[in-house]
């Protein structure tokens, strides 16, 4: 376990925090994109070795989370269809819909299936000619090469009985949304470093000199988190506002190119709707119209299915730093990952669930 382990060193950990300690004389806020950072630093309490004034607060990093309701509703519309073959990642299948989930779908006899690769979708498309074999692609840029794939290979081998439903996001225009509305109060971010893999960070440039923000590339351990906040607090108190990659041993400046070859072939930058945040231009990825017959919403005419986000649910106010889990009046009793009202509380990387699973008792006590 030597790979994992030497990035949980509690010695190291403890070294990293009194660094971060000895530089910082003022409050800082800053903000974690990603929802698995923002679990990592939960599970092993990184923003308890912090000093009081530095606050971390969790960005909309988690893609699971920011799925629009009404494309979880045409998911469920699709794969309750009796023609359909539905397969999804296992983080989308209890994320509530207006009415239900798409596991109730498969409770109540929809072919809904997990895959753990789309290219396991085409193989099953290939295996079942005579259904229809739709794929949920969610994610940031991090998923976005191997949904691209899917489709270039469907085109490729003259699959026609299989396509995806898009629900691709992208991070850079989150962050400036984040940063240029009235209610930001983020002073520098750690950005994900799975994201940055892929894309690599030429693209965070010039947000970091227009905003006058710190960016940091980080990794989802517990050394590279408290790494990446000494970089961040480092620059906010030495006046700088650069990017750094503290994530060497993942990311390169320039990024995967072939992986953004590929993505560029199948898909073209759109707006997007964000659940909780609302519509956010060009910060999403839809089929290029050379692959538009491989849309599902296209296939299935549900393009124009349009619904409204619950009020009781504040995820789009967590997903924007503006408030944390503990502070909704539904956290932990209404909402829970048992019988959740948002998304944030039913993903993996979501910060509700975080609180829940790892702060519960102490939020309650707070």
């Amino acid at each position: 376990m030597r790979f994992i382990d030497e990035y949980r060193d509690a010695a190291a950990a403890q070294q990293w925090a009194r660094a971060i300690h000895r530089i910082t004389t003022k409050p800082w806020t800053i903000m974690e994109i990603c929802g698995g950072q923002t679990h990592a630093i939960l599970k092993f309490g990184v923003d308890e070795l912090l000093p009081k004034s530095i606050t971390l607060i969790h960005g909309p990093g988690c893609p699971v989370c920011v799925t629009p309701l009404e494309l979880i509703d045409k998911a469920i519309e699709i794969a309750s269809r009796p023609a359909v073959i539905f397969c999804s990642f296992g983080d989308m299948l209890r994320v509530p819909g207006t009415n239900k989930d798409l596991l109730s779908v498969k409770a109540h006899g929809g072919d809904v299936r997990v895959v753990y690769s789309p290219l396991d979708a085409v193989k099953i498309a290939q295996q079942n000619p005579d259904r229809e074999v739709v794929f949920f692609a969610v994610g940031f840029e991090t998923t976005a090469p191997a949904n691209a794939m899917a489709v270039y290979q469907a085109k490729r081998q003259g699959i026609k009985n299989f396509s995806l439903l898009v629900s691709h996001v992208l991070v850079p225009p989150a962050i400036e949304a984040i940063l240029s509305s009235p209610t930001n109060r983020v002073q520098g971010f750690l950005a994900a470093g799975h994201v940055c893999t892929v894309m690599g960070y030429t693209e965070y440039e010039p947000i970091a000199q227009k905003y006058r923000v710190p960016i940091v590339v980080t990794g989802f351990e517990p050394l590279d988190i408290l790494q990446g906040i000494y970089l961040c607090v480092k620059q906010l108190e030495e006046g700088r506002a650069e990017v750094e990659n503290q994530y060497t041993r993942s990311v390169r400046r320039e990024g995967n190119q072939p992986a953004q070859q590929l993505i560029r072939e199948v898909f073209q930058v759109v707006s997007r709707q964000w659940r909780g945040i609302g519509p956010i231009p060009r910060s999403g990825l839809g089929l290029r119209d050379e692959y538009a017959e491989f849309d599902a919403e296209r296939r299935f005419d549900v393009a124009s299915h349009h619904v409204e986000e619950s009020s009781e649910c504040i995820s789009g106010l967590v997903l924007q730093g503006i408030k944390k889990p503990h502070e909704c009046p539904a956290f932990g009793t209404r909402c829970t990952p048992e019988h959740p009202l948002g998304a944030t509380m039913v993903s993996s990387e979501g910060a509700c669930a975080a609180y829940y699973r790892y702060r519960a008792r102490s939020s309650a006590n707070g």
